[in-house]
């Protein structure tokens, strides 16, 4: 994978850069994530927050997960568009939307969370690894062992 990499909103009012590979990538089909990225489900992978630097004004958005944690959407306040998000579970890492990145090519997913909340409409990679609802193990990559 490239590293550094780079993405953005639409506009390109607000820019970041990343010098990190991903930790994890996926596809989240939670009620939430279906709302927030205006399809049947977002991608996102998170990468160490501190390999992000971000320029340009954010706006943010703050509602809690169903797992309790407080979930913190960023976009931008001139085009509207999703970049990135934060989950308190996971202090470390920064939730990058796939469809900020400069290369889409870039996002590898790696598996599918909160299946059972998916549309019917909503046809995802079979081959993927999928999961009804958020695993374990994928809360402890997240939270960075801690």
């Amino acid at each position: 994978m490239p590293v550094p990499f780079e993405g953005g909103c639409v506009c390109g009012a607000l820019r970041y850069s990343c010098s990190a590979e991903p930790i994890v990538a996926g596809h989240c089909q939670c009620n939430a994530c279906r709302r927030s990225s205006g399809t049947g489900h977002s991608s996102t992978m998170m990468v160490p927050k501190d390999a992000v630097t971000i320029a340009g004004e954010v706006k943010l958005y703050e509602s809690t997960a169903d797992s309790g944690n407080a979930i913190t959407r960023a976009f931008c306040p001139t085009c509207g568009a999703s970049v990135y998000l934060t989950n308190s579970g996971a202090p470390k890492g920064l939730f990058l939307r796939a469809s900020s990145l400069d290369d889409p090519e870039i996002f590898q997913p790696q598996m599918v969370v909160n299946s059972a909340r998916g549309a019917s409409w909503d046809k995802l990679d079979p081959t993927l690894p999928s999961f009804e609802a958020m695993p374990p193990n994928v809360g402890e990559i997240m939270s960075g062992g801690s």
